[in-house]
């Protein structure tokens, strides 16, 4: 110290000129949290495989929704504007890549008009950067929605822009009131106008050189980064610098009390309460590297707070006796003599209870915290729309299609799957119809849509039972083609009887008699065997036969219609009673040949039918699914738009959605999400779909994967956390039980904090639940924080301890020497917290609840009543394993 002291003015130039000028060079810190977006997902999560697989298939669209709300069910009138809207927007080109028409066809207006036609939906597929589609979506609003009607523009994109302008903003309003308030407190504290000017100088050169260092180290190294890091570095760093400063001015302020000359007074306060300091930002420092074993980015984006604390320490142990040493006394002007050096009159209350009657006080805390944590249900919301103000554009757009349409329909969970050749054909595709009906077995799910229903309904025309049915139809229809041919052919038969009757007795027209006869005959013949041919079709001939009888029949026809022919050209040149009946030969010519060509078109059907009913006979997909597509239809131009909704990646990939009952945001959408995933899994074995990559996406995809990877980070972190402030603190301490109980206490502090904002905001406001990022963020915080009063305690009991003091006297000279500097440190940083109330985030409003809670609770109630009794129930056995 004596060193640095030596060297005040360079070092203090140094840090100074570093702050001011990396604020000038740095990367833009906010900048580069809103380039990192708001979920950095893991590469192993469902939703981000699946983002992943629609980026490399070029199928990475979003989704913008304008959300019409009509007074009335929508006119024609209406319909014609917002069709001609939905062309401007198309015709603006990138990113805008397609804009559906609600009112294109009936099909696409059931899914796109509500129910009571009041609302209407025009979904705006768009592909493009996030800053794109923003910038798109501000275009859209300004230069083509009509002011004369009530219209949202909404989407995924949108409310994460939201989400992050709220958090500058309450970044914003989070700085100007910490500085505020510390300020104010600290003039209360010291009753001086000069002792707050050294803190906010300390904690301001830290920030600044902490803020351009994290923003080098995200640059450079690739640091996580998030919304929540600087508000966090923010709220930190100005209320534990404050604390530490209050420690520091506190003990300085009893060395020139006690009549010790400045630098003296200096060294011994940095030698006393500077130990402390140390051993408590090594334990916030450890609590906040933990944070850097998460998988989740975002969570590890609080790891910035970790940097903030090692720049703390240095600017505490060099510009603050800096300060102690040019303004001496003067520190504390005008005040004669500062309140914080006083003994704690609360705190000797308590000490007389808790180490008298450790008993009586611990069931007093027991009193205050059980009933609160017999409360705590754990209930968590993924509802990324709480985090912004309901008067927001994008969440009224939402709503709106929440009511109009169903909570689900706004946001459907996609199944994706992807293979590496193309996985669209009429064999394989039936197969998505047994996936579509197991999900929709799955509870929560409402319907599914996909290509083998477009809709949402299964296209009937698919359905095994409805196209044999069709067969049947088809080959009632055969039959009676043929009894039409029959009934033509018998009057063809008749009518060249009645030719041959009329022909008189001579050797030329008897031969050609003779020949008319003969082919009567053979037309008879031929019309007993259709008759045959109709008998078996009615009794289940196959259809194949029947078509090799017809086609042997209709040779024979053709051999009729020659030799009709031919008998009519002989006649033709006879007298003209023979040679008339020569036009009459030619007529039923005709008719021979039409019925040749009648037989001809029905043998064409039947071979249609015996080649559908062996491809079916063929197709597995029949026997598993119900389901027959019939080759070619996949093709057809009327199924193209179909195709192109619900494949991807030149059919490579197809989309299924799913759309839920509740809303995609509730919890209740986790545990169905959780389901679908089992249920598309379990369907797809023993499919041509067995060997494709499945995948997840949209808002429940996504809260499921927050669920699962938040739940093994806290835990993970946890347990490194507390492991890593038990080792430290049993070194710094010499005791392996005085840590147990301070981490204890704090656990308890913890889960009694998180109840009680469990009650207020989902008991009381009735939100879904606490936020999922709360609980991880409330305990590194809290925990950090929290250990920071246990160890000024309890240090300065190790300091009395070793001078000789027993147990139970040094713990009250501990308290009352130590209760003033926690309350006013507890206040100071749970107010810094509090600044964070403004800010209009619902996460960070829940932060700063639990840590306010946990604080106040710990410095007035846990650390005054529980710390001491345990400590004076153990007695000598505190220091154990070290001494006794």
């Amino acid at each position: 110290m004596k060193t640095i002291l030596k060297f005040r003015w360079p070092i203090f130039i140094v840090l100074l000129g570093l702050a001011i000028g990396l604020l000038f060079v740095a990367p833009d810190l906010a900048k580069q949290a809103e380039e990192a977006g708001s979920f950095q997902l893991a590469d192993d999560a469902d939703s981000q495989k699946a983002a992943d697989i629609l980026e490399k298939a070029g199928a990475s669209e979003d989704t913008l929704s304008l959300v019409y709300d009509f007074e009335k069910a929508v006119s024609e009138e209406d319909k014609k504007a917002v069709q001609a809207t939905a062309k401007e927007i198309e015709d603006l080109g990138k990113p805008v890549t397609d804009v559906m028409d609600p009112f294109e066809s009936e099909e696409i207006e059931d899914q796109l008009v509500s129910e009571d036609k009041q609302t209407v939906l025009v979904p705006i597929t768009v592909d493009g950067s996030e800053e794109a589609i923003i910038d798109l979506s501000d275009k859209i609003r300004s230069e083509i929605l009509p002011k004369d009607t009530t219209v949202y523009l909404t989407g995924e994109a949108i409310i994460n822009n939201d989400v992050n302008e709220s958090a500058q903003e309450g970044l914003k309003k989070t700085e100007v009131i910490t500085v505020v308030l510390i300020f104010a407190l600290l003039l209360i504290v010291f009753r001086s106008i000069v002792t707050p000017i050294v803190p906010l100088i300390a904690v301001g050169i830290t920030y600044l050189l902490s803020q351009s260092l994290v923003a080098f180290f995200v640059d450079w190294f690739g640091f996580p980064v998030s919304n929540y890091t600087q508000i966090f570095l923010v709220a930190i760093l100005f209320g534990l610098g404050t604390d530490y400063c209050i420690l520091l001015l506190s003990r300085y302020k009893e060395e020139l009390i006690e009549g010790h000359e400045i630098q003296e007074a200096i060294v011994n306060t940095y030698k006393t309460a500077g130990r402390t300091l140390i051993i408590s930002s090594l334990a916030v420092f450890i609590g906040f590297a933990a944070i850097g074993f998460a998988d989740f980015p975002i969570f590890k984006s609080a790891v910035a707070v970790a940097v903030g604390i090692a720049v703390l320490i240095l600017v505490l142990f060099t510009v603050v006796p800096l300060f102690m040493m040019l303004l001496k006394d003067k520190l504390f002007w005008p005040a004669k003599q500062a309140t914080t050096h006083n003994d704690s009159k609360l705190w000797i209350r308590f000490s007389k209870l808790s180490v008298a009657r450790p008993l009586l006080s611990m069931a007093i805390v027991a009193v205050i915290t059980v009933p609160l944590l017999l409360t705590y249900d754990n209930e968590l919301s993924f509802n990324t729309v709480d985090e912004i103000d309901q008067s927001k554009e994008s969440v009224k757009g939402l709503n709106l299609i929440s009511e109009g349409f169903g909570k689900g329909d706004s946001l459907p969970v996609q199944v994706i799957l992807k293979s590496d050749n193309s996985i669209v054909d009429e064999k394989d595709v039936p197969y998505l119809e047994t996936i579509s009906r197991n999900l929709e077995k799955v509870d929560g799910v409402k319907s599914v849509r996909t290509i083998t229903r477009p809709t949402g309904e299964q296209i009937d025309e698919l359905n095994v039972d409805k196209q044999l049915g069709l067969v049947s139809d088809g080959l009632k229809e055969a039959n009676d083609g043929i009894k039409s041919v029959q009934d033509g052919l018998g009057q063809v038969e008749g009518g060249l009887n009645d030719a041959a009757s009329q022909l008189p007795s001579g050797s030329e027209a008897s031969s050609g008699g003779a020949g008319l006869r003969q082919a009567a005959q053979g037309i008879g013949q031929i019309n007993d065997q259709l008759g045959q041919i109709a008998g078996g079709l009615s009794q289940g001939m196959p259809a194949a036969q029947a078509a090799g009888g017809l086609n042997a029949l209709t040779a024979e026809l053709g051999k009729v219609s020659a030799s009709l022919n031919g008998a009519a050209g002989q006649l033709e040149g006879s007298g003209s009673q023979i040679g008339a009946l020569s036009g009459g030969l030619d007529q039923l010519a005709k008719g021979v040949t039409a019925s040749k060509e009648g037989l001809t078109e029905i043998s064409k059907g039947l071979t249609e039918v015996t080649d559908m009913l062996k491809d079916m006979s063929e197709t597995p997909s029949i026997r598993d699914t119900g389901i027959y597509i019939p080759a070619g239809t996949l093709g057809e131009e009327e199924f193209q738009p179909v195709i192109d909704r619900y494949t991807f990646g030149d059919e490579t990939g197809i989309l299924m959605e799913v759309i839920l009952k509740e809303d995609p945001y509730a919890r209740e959408s986790i545990a169905t999400l959780h389901a679908i995933k089992d249920s598309v899994r379990t369907s797809v074995i023993g499919t041509p779909f067995e060997d494709t990559e499945v995948a997840f996406a949209g808002i429940s995809s996504m809260n499921s994967d927050l669920d699962d990877i938040s739940s093994k980070d806290f835990t993970r972190t946890v347990v490194i956390m507390l492991v890593g402030l038990f080792v430290v603190l049993t070194i710094l301490f010499r005791s392996a039980i005085m840590p147990l109980y301070m981490i204890g206490s704090l656990l308890l502090t913890y889960y009694t904090a998180i109840s009680f904002t469990e009650l207020v905001f989902v008991n009381i406001l009735g939100y879904d639940g606490i936020s999922w990022a709360v609980p991880f963020f409330g305990f590194i915080m809290l925990i950090a924080l929290g250990v920071d009063y246990s160890i000024f305690l309890l240090d300065r009991f190790r300091e009395e301890s070793i001078k000789g003091s027993t147990i139970a006297d040094a713990l009250k000279i501990s308290m009352a020497k130590m209760g003033t500097v926690i309350i006013t440190a507890a206040v100071i940083l749970a107010g810094t917290f509090g600044a964070m109330m403004p800010s209009g985030v619902l996460s960070l409003v829940q932060i700063a609840t639990i840590v306010i809670t946990g604080l106040l609770l710990y410095g007035l109630i846990i650390l005054p009543l529980l710390i001491p009794a345990i400590t004076v129930s153990f007695g000598r056995g505190v220091w154990w394993p070290f001494r006794g």
